[in-house]
C-alpha cells in the first residue's frame, strides 16, 4: 500500500468501487484476472512450490481462486481445486474463470487439508454477514488444525474466511487464521480493527486496475492513522516562535496519586507546549516541583482557586482526571472547566465521576474537547452503545458532541461528524501503567499549539505507538515522553 493510501472503505464502498470501474470501461473479467495475478504474485514471492489446495466459494471471491489456481498450476505448482457448490451454479465472470481451469474440482471435504503445505482460502471474502456452517465450518476447522500443528499456512483471499470484512469481528466462533491476505484498491475497515487485524496476518493490498478517482464517489469517513493523515496540522516551531506561541497546558492534579499527572505534565512539554502548569493542592505541590523544573506549579485547593486559575485566556488547553481522585469536587471542575470553553482533555477520572449522569456531562460539551476512554469508562458512559469499536466510538462521538479515543490496540478516534481514524501501530508492551496518563498529555500538549481536536487526537494515539515500537520490549511510562524528541524528528524529516 502506497504511503499516501488512508483510505478504509466498507464491503459496500467496495462494491460501487467496482461497479464504477466497470462503468468506465474496465471488464469484471479483467478486475477477476488482475486479482488473482496479484495473489499469485504475492504467493511466488513468499513461497516455493509445495501442495497447494485451492478453496473456492461460490461467488466472486471463489473466482479469484479458480484464477490462482490456473496460473499456480501453470507455474508448476501442485494445486488441488474444491468448491463450494456445484461448477454448474457459478454465475458472471467466476463462471467465465471456472472454464479456464482445466483440472478436476473436489467438492468441499476435510480429508483435503492433508498433506498441503500451503491453503488458499478463497470462499467467502469480505462480504460474508453470518457464521461460518455446514461443510465450509468442517474445512475451516480442518484448515485451523493443520495451521495450529504447523503443518500449513493460509493466504486469504481479500479477507479470511469467517471475519467481517466491515467490523473485524468475527461471525460466530470459528475463523480462518491468515499468514498473509491480498485484498484489492483500499484496505477494508475489518483488515485493521481487532481481531480481525490478527486474523489478516500480512496485508499486500493490489492494484487491479480501480482508478484512484472513484474515491470521490464513496465518501470516505474512515482512515487508517498514519501521519499522511495530519501532518499538515501538526505544529511546527518557526524563527517568529517563542514559548507563548506555542501555547500553555493547564494540568489539574491529584494529591495522592500524584505521578498520573506527572507523566501528562512530561508528555505535554516533550510534545511541544510552550508552557505547562499543574495545579494541585498545596500540600502535593512539593512532589510536582521536584519532578520536573520546567513545569510550573500552581496552588488549587478549591473550585474558586481553579475558576481564578481558568480566568488567564493564556492558559489554553486543560488536562483533567489523571490521579485526581473521584469526588464531587471533581465533577464541579469539570463543568467549571468546560464552560470556559478551552480546549480539554477529559480522562480517567473525569470520565469515570459522571458515570452515574452522562447526560449531564454531555450538555456541557462544547467545541474542542476530546474524551479519552478505555473500554470499561465507555461502558459507563455509555451503557447501552454496543457494537463494534467503530460503531460504537462514532455514536459515542456524536451522542456527546466530543472528539472520542476510544483506547485499545486498535484504538479508533472519533468525530461527532462521522468522521473516523482507526490505529494499528500500538505494540501490546505499551499497555502499562500510566501509559494512558502520557497519551492524554500528549493531546493536550498538541491542543495547547492549536492543533485541530481531531487530528491532535489522531497525531497523539499515533505518536504513542510510535513511542511504544521505538522503546520495545520493557518499557515503562516514564520512558515515553524522553522518547519523543527522537520520533518527532523522525516524523518532521518526512514531511
Amino acid at each position: 500500500m502506497k504511503a499516501h493510501h488512508s483510505e478504509l472503505i466498507s464491503v459496500s464502498q467496495m462494491y460501487k468501487a467496482d461497479a464504477a470501474a466497470m462503468a468506465a470501461g474496465i471488464s469484471g473479467t479483467t478486475l477477476m484476472e488482475n486479482a488473482g495475478q496479484a495473489i499469485f504474485d504475492a504467493i511466488v514471492a513468499r513461497w516455493s512450490p509445495c501442495p497447494v489446495l485451492v478453496l473456492c466459494g461460490p461467488g466472486n471471491n471463489g473466482g479469484d481462486g479458480f484464477v490462482v489456481a490456473r496460473l499456480l498450476k501453470a507455474a508448476g505448482w501442485a494445486v488441488e481445486l474444491a468448491l463450494l457448490g456445484e461448477v454448474s451454479r457459478l454465475t458472471g465472470d467466476a463462471a467465465v474463470h471456472a472454464k479456464g481451469w482445466q483440472g478436476p474440482v473436489s467438492s468441499f471435504d476435510p480429508l483435503l487439508v492433508d498433506g498441503k503445505a500451503l491453503i488458499i482460502d478463497a470462499v467467502f471474502g469480505a462480504g460474508l454477514s453470518r457464521p461460518l456452517e455446514g461443510r465450509a465450518a468442517m474445512v475451516v476447522r480442518a484448515v485451523n488444525r493443520a495451521v495450529e500443528e504447523g503443518a500449513a499456512e493460509v493466504v486469504a483471499v481479500d479477507v479470511p474466511s469467517g471475519i467481517s470484512g466491515d467490523s473485524g469481528t468475527e461471525l460466530g466462533d470459528l475463523s480462518l487464521k491468515a499468514k498473509l491476505t491480498v485484498t484489492f484498491f483500499r484496505p477494508k475497515i475489518g483488515h485493521k480493527l481487532l481481531p480481525g487485524r490478527d486474523a489478516a496476518g500480512e496485508l499486500v493490498v493490489a492494484d487491479i486496475g480501480i482508478p484512484d478517482d472513484v474515491l470521490a464517489g464513496l465518501k470516505i469517513a474512515c482512515h487508517l492513522n498514519s501521519p499522511s493523515v495530519w501532518h499538515g496540522r501538526f505544529p511546527r516551531r518557526t524563527s517568529g516562535s517563542h514559548k507563548y506561541t506555542a501555547g500553555h497546558a493547564l494540568v489539574f492534579g491529584g494529591s495522592e496519586m500524584t505521578g498520573a499527572a506527572r507523566l501528562a505534565a512530561r508528555a505535554a512539554l516533550r510534545i511541544g507546549a510552550g508552557l505547562v502548569s499543574v495545579a494541585a493542592a498545596p500540600k502535593a505541590l512539593q512532589i510536582y516541583a521536584l519532578s520536573s523544573a520546567s513545569v510550573i506549579t500552581l496552588a488549587s485547593e478549591s473550585l474558586q482557586d481553579a475558576e481564578n486559575l481558568l480566568r488567564d485566556p493564556r492558559k489554553n488547553a486543560v488536562l483533567i482526571g489523571p490521579g485526581f481522585g473521584l469526588g464531587p469536587e471533581l465533577r464541579d471542575h469539570v463543568l467549571t472547566i468546560l464552560r470556559r470553553q478551552r480546549a480539554t482533555v477529559l480522562d480517567a477520572d473525569a470520565l469515570g465521576v459522571f458515570g452515574p449522569d452522562p447526560e449531564n456531562l454531555f450538555k456541557a460539551i462544547g467545541s474542542n474537547v476530546v474524551l479519552t476512554p478505555h473500554d470499561g469508562e465507555f461502558g459507563q458512559l455509555f451503557p447501552d452503545i454496543k457494537g463494534d469499536r467503530l460503531t460504537r466510538a462514532r455514536a459515542a462521538a456524536e451522542r456527546s458532541g466530543a472528539i472520542v479515543v476510544l483506547k485499545g490496540s486498535d484504538s479508533v478516534i472519533a468525530a461527532p461528524d462521522g468522521a473516523a481514524i482507526i490505529n494499528a501501530n500500538a505494540p501490546a508492551h505499551l499497555a502499562t501503567a500510566g501509559s494512558g496518563d502520557v497519551l492524554a498529555g500528549l493531546i493536550t500538549g498538541l491542543l495547547a499549539q492549536a492543533m485541530p481536536p481531531f487530528e491532535a487526537a489522531a497525531a497523539a494515539v499515533w505518536l504513542h505507538g510510535e513511542l511504544g515500537s521505538r522503546l520495545g520490549v520493557g518499557l515503562i511510562s516514564e520512558d515515553l515522553p524522553e522518547a519523543v524528541p527522537g520520533a518527532l524528528n523522525s516524523l518532521f524529516a518526512r514531511f
